[in-house]
């Protein structure tokens, strides 16, 4: 079933209560705009309780199901973001459990199993590599910090979340956050922090971003 598109120009400065409104009110196709707007915070959201690529999809899917489904629930007390967080982390642990996985086992990851997806700016060829690999080693140092610690880590500092609103997705108080936050920076390796890119890590954007929002719209 192919997804009907709508033009979204002019759509897109829409505030998120309204694109519910709307939505709730028959306009299904601008549930995109919310899907666009978020993508990336789901994604390095549910990439802090799951490594493997494919369950990271299935877990955006499925949140997003879910949210459509229960979107007559959202009454604006919180942030869109943090509401549609809060229904990815539960379903990234959801999957954990099925799997009988307690707790994430961080190894090493690939280049292959981290497609960069983002266009570097103008770099030479040099450039670009180390700016990949910096990445990578940054990346690879994220996944090694014990579950608790990740979550906040990359909301905080990857994702660029407030303290309050971080506290809200993981249901902690925000001086658990400011000292998770703290002790995560801690756990990483002097030289993996200095060589930490310019560029943000965990990215989720272009074609995969695309795939997300034609997959759910096609099933809504």
């Amino acid at each position: 079933m192919e997804a009907k598109r709508l033009d979204l120009k002019g759509s897109a400065s829409l505030g998120d209560m309204e694109v519910v409104s709307r939505v709730l009110q028959g306009e299904k196709g601008l549930y995109e705009i919310l899907m666009r707007r978020y993508n990336q915070t789901l994604f390095r959201a549910v990439r802090s309780y799951l490594s493997d690529e494919d369950d990271v999809r299935d877990a955006m899917q499925e949140t997003y199901l879910k949210a459509f489904a229960k979107l007559d629930q959202f009454k604006g007390n919180s942030a869109f973001s943090t509401w549609l967080v809060r229904i990815g982390i539960n379903e990234a642990l959801q999957q954990l459990r099925k799997r009988r996985l307690m707790r994430v086992h961080p190894g090493v990851i690939s280049a292959d199993q981290l497609e960069q997806v983002s266009d570097p700016g103008q770099m030479n060829p040099e450039q670009h590599t180390i700016q990949g690999e910096h990445r990578r080693l940054l990346e690879q140092a994220i996944d090694r910090l014990p579950e608790s610690y990740r979550a906040v880590y990359m909301l905080r500092e990857v994702e660029g979340m407030g303290v309050a609103d971080t506290a809200a997705c993981l249901g902690l108080g925000e001086s658990n956050v400011k000292v998770r936050l703290h002790r995560a920076k801690d756990m990483l390796k002097d030289l993996v922090w200095s060589l930490h890119a310019r560029g943000p890590a965990f990215e989720f954007g272009n074609s995969h971003c695309d795939r997300m929002v034609e997959w759910v719209l096609a099933r809504i």
